[in-house]
């Protein structure tokens, strides 16, 4: 394996500072000239260059050998995983008009908890007890949020909480997540390749599997195909506590863009039976953002409690993190602050005799005219 590193660094020696570089998450190449990355948050542009476009081709097709995959102009798109579980996309032209174009999401080793996610702002206190208490009673949770907003940072954390004496069966198109349970089985699908006569194993296909192999939790990293109806009728079959994610901009939108994804399957459904499985599926979201100020946050807590007699999504905030100014630097001052709404199952944190007050669930009298305003 480290010979194998080894060669990736070398096929990537232009930009091999960055990947050496802690404090760079993401590095984005925009043909051979141009290369930015993201670091705290924040993207701007380096120095750094490959000498050519050919050099950049070359070492994009040796990578994609050293991992068994294809890219040429019959296959002019790479997503890979690298060996140290880095995350590698490739477009080469002309469909991408400014050159070969690389992102290249480095993956960190770093086993982060609730209590890190405090620290870092990005949940409040009473965000994160609510949270595990979730986890332990075993709600459906969606984690939605846009690129690079934390949604694999927050389903890492929060599949660290599953009981030790359940089963958790995680499915994904690139293997990201890293998630320190006692019992996890990951999967990781397979890209087709004609000319090795290799055939395609899909999330869809990893699904099926997952289920009929005793799994108490199934998480699929990030839902982005029809294999939303598998994993909307794993939570609506008695598999509680089961997660993925979802590309969407606020709890709504979560589950909008799930209804989408559903209704792109060969499956016929009707549009309004799909919507009713969605809302009762789905119990928790948990909406993940990236600010301005390069500071990603937990901007909603929120529960979904179905469809309305017009067909609407209901959803309704338990927290959420609320602005109150900035900082001479420039960075957003604000917290996460209970919303006023106590969760319909509140009479399981009673009856299980969880830590969590029915007070805890009132807004700070400060927070009330800043909610109202949202």
């Amino acid at each position: 394996m480290s010979v194998f590193k080894d060669a990736i660094k070398t096929f990537l020696a232009p930009v091999g500072d960055l990947l050496d570089n802690p404090e760079v998450s993401e590095i984005m190449i925009n043909g051979p000239h141009e290369i930015f990355v993201e670091s705290q948050g924040l993207v701007y542009r380096v120095d750094n260059q490959f000498p050519s476009e050919d050099s950049l081709v070359a070492a994009m097709r040796s990578i994609a050998q050293s991992v068994g995959r294809v890219i040429d102009q019959e296959n002019p798109r790479l997503d890979a995983r690298l060996p140290d579980g880095s995350r590698i996309h490739v477009v080469l032209p002309p469909m991408a008009s400014c050159g070969t174009t690389v992102a290249i999401r480095k993956f960190s080793e770093e086993k982060l908890t609730l209590n890190d996610l405090i620290k870092f702002g990005s949940v409040s206190k009473e965000g994160a007890k609510f949270l595990d208490i979730c986890m332990y009673l075993g709600k459906n949770i969606v984690v939605s949020g846009g690129t690079g907003s934390g949604k694999t940072t927050m389903l890492n954390v929060l599949g660290g909480r599953i009981p030790k004496t359940q089963r958790l069966l995680i499915i994904e198109d690139a293997k990201e997540l890293q998630i320190h349970a006692d019992h996890v089985v990951s999967f990781e699908t397979r890209k087709e390749n004609p000319k090795d006569g290799v055939t395609a194993v899909t999330i869809r296909e990893l699904v099926i599997s997952a289920m009929r192999l005793r799994p108490d939790r199934i998480i699929v990293g990030e839902v982005r195909g029809e294999e939303a109806l598998d994993l909307i009728q794993v939570m609506n079959t008695g598999h509680d506590g089961s997660m993925g994610t979802v590309h969407a901009n606020n709890p709504v939108d979560a589950c909008t863009r799930l209804e989408t994804l559903c209704l792109m399957g060969d499956i016929k459904i009707p549009a309004d039976a799909i919507r009713k499985m969605v809302g009762s599926a789905m119990q928790i979201v948990v909406q993940c953002s990236r600010y301005h100020d390069g500071g990603r946050r937990t901007s909603h807590i929120s529960e979904i409690l179905g469809v309305d007699s017009n067909g609407n999504y209901v959803s309704r905030d338990i927290f959420r993190w609320v602005q109150r100014g900035k900082d001479e630097k420039g960075k957003y001052v604000g917290e996460m602050v209970p919303c006023n709404y106590v969760p319909t199952f509140f009479e399981d944190i009673v009856v299980n005799k969880l830590p969590f007050a029915k007070k805890q669930f009132l807004a700070p009298e400060w927070a009330n005219k800043l909610l109202k305003s949202k």
